[in-house]
């Protein structure tokens, strides 16, 4: 029997290498169905402490990239560790990178409902100097998460490049 890989409080982690959407790998393999070598892939610890700027700035960066799965472990490091009322501004973020993970592996479904529940979130959290502060246009961000989410209900997933699925914290 093997036990689980746990941290000093007991809770699990997961060990396992991840292709650059998350699927766990073989412990000792390398993605094969992967554009990026495994060392290319971030490795965001499970216990990661984060301030919103850095979170912003991290998570905002692998969104850009077209890392969904990794900002979401940044985003929602952010929000587990950010008081009320900013916690609502992260959690919308880490739900819209689910939703852009999901739309990158093919569900459809999953990618809509987490891009509109997202976009609720963002826009909930309403402006507050921390959120400004740490660089995030929520608004913005809802209104591109809305807009995928939009175009994958009129056109499907397939209609969809990859380049569409980016999203950015703040107006270029």
């Amino acid at each position: 029997m093997t036990t689980r890989d746990r941290d000093p409080r007991g809770r699990a982690r997961n060990a396992r290498p991840r292709d650059e959407l998350g699927r766990p790998l073989p412990r000792s393999a390398a993605p094969l169905d992967s554009a990026a070598p495994l060392d290319d892939v971030p490795d965001i610890p499970d216990d990661l402490q984060i301030t919103p700027a850095e979170a912003a700035d991290l998570g905002g960066r692998l969104l850009a990239e077209g890392r969904p799965f990794h900002a979401h472990e940044v985003f929602e490091a952010a929000w587990k560790s950010t008081p009320m009322p900013d916690r609502e501004l992260w959690r919308g973020l880490a739900q819209i990178a689910v939703g852009l993970t999901h739309a990158r592996r093919g569900n459809a479904r999953g990618a809509v409902a987490l891009l509109r529940r997202g976009a609720r979130h963002t826009r909930e959290s309403g402006p507050s100097s921390a959120v400004s502060s740490a660089g995030v246009d929520a608004e913005y961000v809802a209104a591109q998460a809305d807009g995928i989410a939009a175009r994958i209900e009129r056109d499907g997933l397939a209609a969809i490049a990859p380049t569409d699925l980016l999203v950015r914290l703040l107006p270029a």
